[in-house]
């Protein structure tokens, strides 16, 4: 491993993917080295470093090997080998965030059991290892099942509204989650320092897809009261201080009609909720993993009145090579950021970038969505 200057440390990242890119296109102002491992030869990441391995991050020796002379282990997908991080960090290579920290979120059976042990509120939830166990709980209904593992972007989640859905139902270890009677969701992304110290963006309200059960856009700061604002960030903080980790993590919640809030999910590393800040804030989520990874300071949350960031997604009935019809229009609007992903083959609902929109306030921004929404799509060639 080198000793020299921390900003020029040799960082390793288990995924290439469109976060991964991201990293990447902030730290080329850096003087670090950035070393990629994912499975696919034609990841995003592949051509932006010279340092990239095509294997796979949920190989236990395949990790371990990859791990060898960096100076510090990073994620930009939780579903990793985590007996192997916990080697490396036997082994005197930094993990952050730390093995335990990823293996209490990747297994959201885990990840519940975790904000109930913290006296994190969230919602109520039960545990089933099989599609057979779910007639045991018809009582629960309505509720969600999560798959515990590989889930993401909507894909591992099914809504049960009564018995007839069982026969739809996962065969694999699964979290029943009760449905709650939701006003808005929103999320707080949050970089935590190596000495402990916490900076949070403003909160983000997330409008979901409700075909791809994936965020259609979000914006910034969220439409909620003080109080409301002030419980979600409290929240956050206690996610983060009892995950015990460095890292960034992107807490995602519930506001129910009743004004209560719950913690969702949490994602333990740069999230779709804070892309936005690329162009929204001083620092972006992107440099305070940066900073985060060098032990430096964290970096200023302070943000633009209001910023949006809309999903550019893969068409429906459109599989193939990727054709991008309307993002010469938006050259012509002001505050408006495209960003695609290098994907070379779209399917429906695949992420395949995004575009962020800046604004003095809500409205404006808002106006602004709609234009985009109306002017990109992604087809097959």
């Amino acid at each position: 491993m080198s000793n020299s200057s921390p900003l020029s440390k040799k960082i390793g990242i288990l995924g290439g993917g469109q976060l991964g890119r991201m990293f990447i296109e902030n730290a080329l102002r850096y003087d670090v080295e950035i070393h990629i491992l994912d499975p696919s030869a034609n990841a995003p990441c592949a051509h932006l470093t010279k340092h990239f391995v095509q294997g796979d991050f949920r190989d236990y020796q395949t990790v371990i090997d990859f791990a060898k002379n960096l100076d510090v282990l990073t994620i930009e997908i939780e579903h990793v080998n985590t007996e192997a991080l916990y080697k490396i960090e036997e082994d005197g290579v930094q993990v952050i965030p730390n093995a335990q920290a990823i293996e209490t979120i990747k297994d959201k059976g885990l990840q519940k059991q975790f904000y109930q042990d913290y006296e994190i509120r969230s919602s109520l939830f039960r545990l089933v290892n099989s599609q057979e166990d779910l007639a045991q709980h018809t009582s629960f209904l309505p509720f969600f099942q999560k798959a515990r593992k590989d889930g993401y972007d909507g894909k591992g989640v099914l809504a049960m509204n009564s018995t007839s859905d069982f026969e739809h139902g996962f065969d694999v270890p699964s979290v029943l989650e009760k449905s709650v009677d939701i006003e808005k969701e929103i999320s707080v992304i949050v970089a935590k320092d190596q000495l402990g110290n916490l900076a949070l963006y403003p909160i983000v309200e997330l409008v979901f897809d409700p075909v791809y059960n994936l965020v259609d856009y979000l914006i910034a700061p969220a439409e909620i009261t003080e109080q409301q604002a002030k419980k979600a960030k409290d929240l956050a903080q206690r996610v983060c201080q009892g995950l015990n980790s460095p890292g960034l993590f992107a807490v995602e919640m519930f506001l129910s009609k009743e004004g209560e809030i719950l913690v969702n999910e949490t994602a333990p590393r740069a999230h779709n909720s804070g892309h936005h800040t690329i162009e929204a804030s001083i620092s972006s989520q992107f440099d305070q993993h940066l900073r985060i990874l060098l032990g430096l300071p964290l970096g200023s949350t302070n943000s633009y009145p209001c910023a949006a960031m809309v999903n550019i997604v893969g068409s429906e009935g459109h599989t193939g090579k990727a054709l991008y019809l309307g993002i010469e229009k938006l050259s012509e609007l002001e505050n408006v950021y495209v960003h695609l992903y290098g994907k070379e083959i779209t399917k429906p609902g695949r992420k395949m970038g995004h575009v962020s929109v800046l604004g003095n306030n809500r409205e404006e921004v808002i106006a602004k969505i709609e234009q985009v929404k109306s002017a990109v799509q992604v087809i097959a060639e």
